[in-house]
């Protein structure tokens, strides 16, 4: 029996019209080799046909061939520059035209695919049957191997059950999949393209306060290397984690050409969004309901749930701080130091070997400075202060005479604000909430000029310059009086 042999020695079968060719090719093979005088050909294959030969589809049986079988065989392969390809099955006329399957017939069961594309095939031919039988017309009804292999070959499968009608991005993701194909793909640099997301974790940890909760890991991979820049479980997952987990990916790593995720709250936080953009990082996002666009991050949970997590079965009091130890000891022991299977090399040394088109990183100030929402805000010139998410933010008197400020803060950490020059986005001075009670003790500081020095203003300094030219403006004009004066009592004596 003709078997292929793989790397690891591991006999893998070859497929069944090809085991055939491989036994017609073996019984008349000697003949090739030697062909036999005149007349001695049929008494070769007699002699032939004696022998018992593998059975190339059943396994330990025998099978005998007839000499006129194997006469066929000679004459078919005797000649011919590929003898074995001459030997295989011939492919029927009519093969992959379902002649079957007649027009009207293939309508009804077009539209009754339509109509239900997540039936089994046995559901559609049992269908067919009570159709068929309804009207006549249609056509006789084919057998069910018939059936499934016509909607196989016209791309008819069973498609998975669509989720409520209201979702219309699933409509639209579920429509793109059908009518576009689908790629594996990968980045031809180091630090060219990161993806991240979250997952929520299989098992419970117990937090400081006695309560059970499900851990989110947050996980980072290098596109081209395999290599994970950091991952970190958290009890929530919202943009502050998510930053926190980029910063240290970045101080780690390095900075990223280009970063991909899927379209989660965190994902398209203002001061995700901002901060990459600062940080020079093209940001894109997975299409609504394609998580196969994202496949790698996905196939890494596999690895968490598939290894670390059983490996943590015996630990009734798992905590987040004991997670986290365990799983970042996985990914950097063996994870990183493991053959990849699709790229045959470890990620870590893929990592170091490979072009790398990445950035250094900044230092966390420029990281925490990147990551927040740049926002304008009225100057309340009346005391000197900001409303920022409900909380009053004192300015420094040289910009008493800005009414519209730029500040720049994360939601989560108000701790630091800054004032932002609106032109070229550098930070100018860092503010800090306003502390009534120190305001209390009376000591204020002196306001420097803004400008110019102005003098100090003379006690009558007369009409204006504008009001005196128009004035005089008026009287050469030649127009009449605008008014007639109103006499007094004061005119009336004097006449």
């Amino acid at each position: 029996m003709s078997t292929n042999e793989d790397e690891d020695g591991v006999a893998a079968v070859a497929p069944s019209h090809e085991r055939w060719a491989h036994l017609r090719f073996s019984t008349i093979g000697p003949l090739l080799t030697s062909p036999p005088a005149r007349g001695k050909l049929w008494s070769e294959l007699e002699v032939l046909s004696t022998k018992n030969w593998l059975h190339p589809t059943k396994r330990g049986e025998q099978v005998q061939f007839a000499p006129s079988t194997m006469e066929h065989w000679y004459y078919t392969a005797r000649d011919k520059a590929d003898p074995v390809g001459a030997l295989f099955r011939k492919r029927r006329c009519d093969c992959g035209q379902h002649p079957s399957v007649g027009a009207a017939l293939r309508g009804v069961l077009l539209e009754q695919y339509a109509q239900h594309d997540g039936w089994t095939y046995q559901l559609h031919h049992d269908n067919l049957a009570v159709l068929v039988k309804q009207d006549p017309t249609v056509g006789p009804l084919p057998s069910y191997p018939t059936v499934r292999r016509f909607m196989k070959d016209h791309g008819l499968f069973r498609k998975r059950r669509r989720r409520p009608k209201d979702k219309p991005g699933l409509e639209r993701a579920l429509a793109r999949l059908e009518s576009r194909e689908v790629r594996s793909y990968e980045a031809e640099y180091v630090n060219a393209l990161w993806h991240y997301d979250f997952h929520h974790g299989s098992r419970k940890v117990l937090t400081p306060n006695g309560e059970y909760t499900t851990p989110i890991l947050l996980g980072i991979i290098d596109d081209h290397s395999r290599l994970v820049p950091h991952l970190q479980w958290y009890l929530s997952e919202t943009a502050e984690e998510l930053v926190h987990g980029l910063s240290q990916a970045f101080a780690k790593r390095g900075l990223p050409r280009q970063v991909l995720s899927d379209n989660g709250s965190a994902m398209r936080a203002d001061e995700v969004v901002q901060g990459l953009a600062r940080l020079g990082i093209v940001r894109d996002l997975t299409l609504p309901y394609s998580p196969h666009q994202n496949a790698k991050q996905e196939v890494f949970w596999a690895l968490i749930e598939g290894r670390v997590m059983p490996m943590l079965e015996g630990c009734r009091d798992l905590t987040l701080q004991l997670l986290n130890d365990a799983t970042q000891a996985c990914v950097e022991m063996e994870y990183h130091r493991t053959v990849h299977g699709e790229t045959g090399q470890t990620p870590l040394d893929r990592f170091l070997d490979g072009k790398s088109v990445g950035r250094p990183c900044p230092d966390s100030l420029t990281l925490r400075q990147a990551f927040a929402v740049q926002e304008h805000r009225m100057h309340r010139r009346s005391d000197g202060t900001v409303s920022i998410r409900g909380c009053r933010f004192e300015v420094p008197g040289r910009f008493r005479h800005v009414r519209r400020l730029v500040v720049r803060y994360a939601s989560w950490d108000l701790t630091h604000v800054w004032l932002v020059d609106e032109t070229t986005g550098t930070v100018i001075t860092r503010i800090y909430p306003q502390d009534k009670h120190a305001n209390a003790d009376a000591r204020r500081r002196s306001l420097e000029p803004v400008g110019d020095e102005v003098p100090e203003r003379k006690a009558e300094s007369g009409m204006a310059p504008l009001l005196a030219k128009l004035m005089a403006d008026y009287a050469q004009s030649g127009l009449p009086p605008a008014y007639i004066p109103q006499r007094n009592d004061n005119d009336q004596e004097n006449e």
